[in-house]
């Protein structure tokens, strides 16, 4: 049995399917699951001053920890999502967004192909980051959910700087 599947194998047919199926690119994961949770956490709590005085926000009620909480899982597994094998930075026609400061997404794919062990560490120190922010939506701590999502900015940026706006080589 073992000696036909490398047989097979051998005659030029490919291994099994992957488990998954990398459809969407990642621009896409970006603009439908990443930016938008993102934000979710960033304006999850704030201050501001208006002429009625000093206003806080942050969640309150049972439903509003809930949704804060949804974003950063979907936030946490889009991490994961973007570098699987296979997963394609746009589609085919697309160009940069802003070709003045954003790479071509053939560039960004061919960086993230030459340096893959970086890609996958800092998509690895997104979901990492996004751990506080978990902790202190459990904790219902609105103070510690506005000090963790430096972290997940800085993870997002490092990352931006490295494969998707570094100055023009």
């Amino acid at each position: 049995m073992v000696a036909a599947a490398i047989l097979i194998l051998n005659n030029g047919c490919k291994g099994p399917e992957p488990d998954y199926k990398a459809t969407s690119t990642i621009r896409e994961i970006m603009k439908s699951m990443i930016d938008p949770s993102a934000n979710s956490l960033y304006n999850a709590v704030s201050s501001s001053v208006t002429a009625e005085g000093s206003k806080e926000k942050s969640p309150k009620t049972d439903e509003e920890w809930d949704d804060v909480r949804h974003h950063a899982v979907i936030l946490m597994e889009a991490s994961d999502l973007i570098v699987l094998a296979g997963r394609h930075v746009a589609g085919p026609a697309e160009v940069a967004l802003n070709p003045r400061v954003q790479l071509s997404p053939a560039e960004i794919e061919a960086m993230i192909a030459k340096d893959r062990a970086s890609w996958v560490k800092m998509a690895n120190d997104l979901h990492d980051s996004i751990r506080p922010a978990l902790k202190a939506i459990d904790d219902r701590n609105p103070m510690a959910l506005s000090d963790s999502t430096i972290a997940i900015d800085m993870a997002c940026e490092s990352c931006h700087v490295k494969f998707w706006y570094p100055d023009k080589r």
